[in-house]
């Protein structure tokens, strides 16, 4: 198993940078360090809605003996030509706006009159409704300290320094700062395209009808969504009947919209397990390098795996077993890494620790194969869920963890300290 992960990693390289606009690249890894080209905030700013004001003019000033200023206008953010607060002067200034020269500080509205000779007001009215506010007289109630309520120049990130490193994943916070640097596009590895096969004569599509033998197609949709998960954008492809010339035409359709195929079912000893058959004619039979090499892995679930490449471009395929918790785990365990791989992540697997086994009697194990039996982990504990079946879907779908047992186990006791590998 381990050598199988390794000749998967050892082949598959990280996709080629490209430049994308910022929500195109969300999702995908930076290539090189960003620098900040203009500080943020790149000017003094008011952190409230108030008034900017000297502060000298309203040292000592409470509400019994407020400070009386004479308000020369309004000042809003986004406005380009400022006002001058002169001695005994103040300027109502909402949040955001830049700090006029001649103010030292922000008083909040809730510390003043509001202009109204009144008591302390709770806001502003707005300037359309009542424009005489940017005028007249303000009584402020209380003093303010030297750049009290104001965003300082810089004061989030200064003009050279490194935004974001190499390496980052852009997820929402990170466009954001991208986007508030004044950066529209950004250079990344893209997110891997993943096209998802099921083969299988037996398989049906959810909500149509099924007939005598048949099941529904469940290892398609959950194996596009983990390849979601992973980060790739993954395109699913309904099931392809049990024919070598139809599954083979299918890849082939397939590949120009792939960074990595991964097909499921059709991998084992059966008589009608035809990928063996469709994968070692697949694209141009005479490129050198190319072909899918099948191996029986001293693992459970998903013993037969195949990995190779496919057509003109080397296309990366995994083909995995086709029973549900076989092809989850196989995916989990190789298909999640060669994605990870693919984006140009250093961090390719699932996080792993060590958990106290909690079950009522001893896990058995298949003595030279390393088991993978689904688990809820929590507090630094870990539960069986289901049993080691690799069709029980429902048991699956209440894990969020595997248990490792290795090979040379074949039976785990209750309150042994056994692997964990983390699926949440």
């Amino acid at each position: 198993m381990t050598e199988h992960l390794e000749d998967i990693l050892a082949t598959v390289r990280p996709l080629e940078p490209i430049e994308l606009q910022l929500l195109d690249a969300q999702g995908c890894v930076l290539v090189e360090d960003v620098t900040v080209p203009v500080s943020l905030p790149p000017f003094d700013n008011s952190s409230m809605d108030g008034y900017a004001v000297r502060v000298a003019d309203v040292a000592g000033a409470s509400e019994g003996f407020p400070a009386v200023l004479t308000v020369v206008g309004d000042v809003a953010a986004g406005q380009a030509d400022l006002l001058h607060v002169g001695p005994g002067q103040a300027a109502r200034i909402m949040t955001g706006a830049p700090l006029p020269p001649g103010a030292e500080a922000v008083v909040p509205v809730e510390w003043t009159d509001g202009g109204l000779g009144e008591g302390p007001v709770s806001g502003m009215r707005a300037h359309s409704a009542a424009p005489e506010g940017a005028s007249g007289q303000v009584s402020v109630h209380r003093p303010a300290e030297a750049r009290a309520h104001v965003r300082a120049l810089g004061s989030d990130v200064r003009a050279g320094d490194r935004a974001l490193a190499a390496g980052t994943v852009l997820g929402p916070p990170q466009i954001a700062l991208l986007a508030a640097i004044g950066r529209g596009t950004v250079r990344v590895r893209p997110r891997p395209r993943v096209v998802v096969l099921s083969t299988g004569s037996e398989l049906v599509q959810p909500d149509e009808k099924l007939g005598s033998g048949q099941i529904y197609d469940s290892n398609s949709f959950a194996l596009t969504a983990a390849a979601r998960d992973a980060g790739a954008i993954a395109y699913r492809v309904g099931a392809v009947a049990d024919d070598a010339e139809t599954l083979r035409s299918t890849i082939e359709d397939q590949l120009v919209r792939a960074d990595l195929m991964v097909t499921t079912g059709g991998v084992s000893v059966g008589a009608y397990d035809v990928v063996k058959e469709a994968l070692s004619t697949v694209g141009d039979e005479d490129e050198a390098g190319s072909g899918v090499e099948f191996r029986t892995l001293a693992m459970q679930p998903g013993k037969p795996q195949g990995f190779g490449s496919v057509g003109p471009d080397h296309t990366p395929l995994l083909a995995l077993p086709g029973n549900p918790v076989s092809s989850y785990v196989s995916f989990e365990l190789f298909v999640r890494p060669a994605i990870r791989t693919l984006m140009g992540l250093e961090d390719v697997h699932r996080p792993t620790t060590r958990a106290v086994l909690r079950t009522d009697k001893a896990l058995t194990s298949p003595a030279g194969r390393r088991q993978f039996l689904r688990g809820t982990y929590a507090d630094g504990e870990v539960t069986p869920v289901g049993g080691a079946g690799s069709h029980l879907i429902a048991a699956l779908a209440q894990a969020d963890a595997l248990i490792v047992v290795p090979e040379d186990d074949t039976s785990v006791e209750p309150g042994t300290e056994v692997e964990v590998v983390l699926l949440g």
